[in-house]
């Protein structure tokens, strides 16, 4: 299977960085003043570098999805720099399989006074905006689709939502919805999806999540089992 990643023409590109700002995977990096695409594999394909390049110097490619091709002549500077190319350059972007405890061992917390709650997130990052359309994490998933403020609001979010599933969140107010489209749309057809639960609250702003994932659903072709759930502001179940 083939996906898409960006191609950097060295010749063109006059080191003016402004590619290096835009991607949000932190895929490009400057490197002898030249920018480079030092991990495919961090790169969603998505092209918001092409816009702001002032010379042309990028353009989208295909390539076997299975890549995991580092720039040979800057080896030695990404194994002693390993923490810059994670996504967004940061270290706690990285992405993370989490393993959580057994049911055996959930059990006997339950039956202590005072059990401590487990968080039930098994995936990171969960920003749409950092995460990579071809992580691990999301083949053969079952997705929650959640607008930030839920976590806030709905006390029990972990056991009954969470649980199980592999959780992305965002803002559709405060963000840009045309980003999480395309970037959803990759996900959708490089993934095999179990089904997607869309988690959002009643104010009208976060009816835009909802539409996003089920348009992407349609341009995708990729129809699967679907819930939508709305959560008052008291933290109350109003719709399901």
């Amino acid at each position: 299977m083939k996906r898409k990643i960006v191609r950097i023409d060295e010749e063109k590109c006059n080191g003016c960085g402004l590619c290096v700002t835009a991607c949000h995977e932190g895929a490009i990096q400057m490197i002898n003043g030249k920018a480079k695409l030092v991990n495919e594999d961090y790169c969603d394909g998505l092209g918001a570098c092409l816009p702001v390049c002032p010379t042309g110097a990028i353009e989208i490619i295909e390539v076997e999805r299975n890549t995991n091709t580092i720039h040979h002549e800057h080896e030695t500077h990404v194994e002693s720099n390993s923490q810059q190319l994670l996504p967004c350059g940061c270290p706690g972007s990285m992405e993370q399989t989490i393993q959580r405890t057994s049911v055996e061992h959930r059990q006997d917390l339950e039956q202590q006074e005072h059990p401590h709650v487990e968080s039930q997130l098994t995936n990171w990052p969960i920003q749409f905006k950092l995460i990579n359309p071809y992580a691990k994490f999301l083949q053969d998933s079952h997705l929650l689709i959640a607008a930030d403020c839920v976590a806030y609001a709905y006390a029990n979010l972990h056991q009954e939502f969470i649980k199980g599933r592999k959780t992305i969140i965002g803002c559709p107010k405060l963000d840009e919805l045309d980003l999480y489209y395309e970037k959803f749309l990759e996900i959708l057809k490089n993934n095999t999806i179990k089904s997607i639960t869309v988690l959002k609250m009643e104010v009208p702003c976060c009816n835009g999540i909802a539409m996003m994932v089920k348009q992407a659903m349609l341009e995708a072709k990729t129809i699967v089992p679907y819930s939508e759930i709305t959560i008052s502001i008291d933290g109350k179940i109003i719709q399901d």
